[in-house]
């Protein structure tokens, strides 16, 4: 695809070759945090950078060993150790919240993915490494709207419901009922500690004539509700 570029995917590991595939890496690394940045994510446009360019040198350094020390080595050996431990960085990212919701897995895994991204930099695989970037581009950006779409015409889901007192959970049940939702389970928390709010946790089938804003704003004006989440 990129037959302009036969040229660097020499051996030779000159100057030339060695900067391309690094700012390459720079470049497409920072295209995949540029989008976890502006969500706010903890892994946003440095890290995504940083691991990109430092698997790109982890193919480089393979290469350099081989190609120009020449000792015997595994040219893949150093790059699959990137694949497995990155997945130290991604595993920092996920967090399960006091709901048992859990966040940061699509960050995580466009984490690994910007390694991946990086070692096909390094080794010059410069089609796949510029294909790969704008799926991902577009699986976090396009994508995203289809699962909210997706999300609001759900039938099933689980909400989170945090209030005041625990004998307002029959009341809670109650404002589920009265639209046509039927408990498949609950979960309830009165709170270990004395600061902590009881909680509850609703597995619902909604009926087809609500929507989940009308089924949230009638739990709210339960007296004593604090709390509404869908998660």
């Amino acid at each position: 695809m990129f037959e302009f570029l036969n040229f660097l995917r020499t051996d030779d590991l000159d100057w030339l070759s060695v900067t391309v595939r690094l700012v390459l890496a720079v470049f497409l690394g920072g295209f995949i945090g540029i989008e976890r940045e502006r969500k706010g994510r903890a892994a946003g446009f440095r890290t995504h950078i940083l691991i990109c360019l430092g698997a790109a040198m982890t193919t480089l350094t393979s290469q350099y060993i081989v190609f120009e020390l020449g000792y015997y080595a595994d040219l893949s050996r150093i790059g699959a150790q990137v694949i497995a431990g990155v997945g130290f960085i991604g595993a920092g990212t996920v967090m399960v919240i006091k709901r048992r919701q859990i966040k940061g897995i699509t960050t995580a895994a466009g984490i690994w993915t910007a390694a991946i991204v990086g070692l096909c930099c390094g080794a010059g695989f410069y089609e796949g490494a510029v294909l790969a970037t704008v799926l991902v581009l577009l699986v976090e950006i396009l994508f995203s709207r289809l699962e909210n779409v997706i999300a609001s015409r759900q039938t099933v889901m689980n909400i989170y419901v945090e209030y005041s007192e625990s004998g307002q959970l029959v009341y809670i049940v109650d404002a589920i009922k009265k639209y046509g939702s039927s408990i498949i389970g609950l979960e309830v928390r009165n709170g270990a500690k004395e600061q902590d709010r009881p909680c509850a946790i609703f597995s619902l089938r909604l009926s087809k004539k609500y929507s989940y804003e009308r089924l949230a704003n009638s739990i709210k004006k339960v007296n004593g509700v604090l709390n509404v989440e869908k998660i």
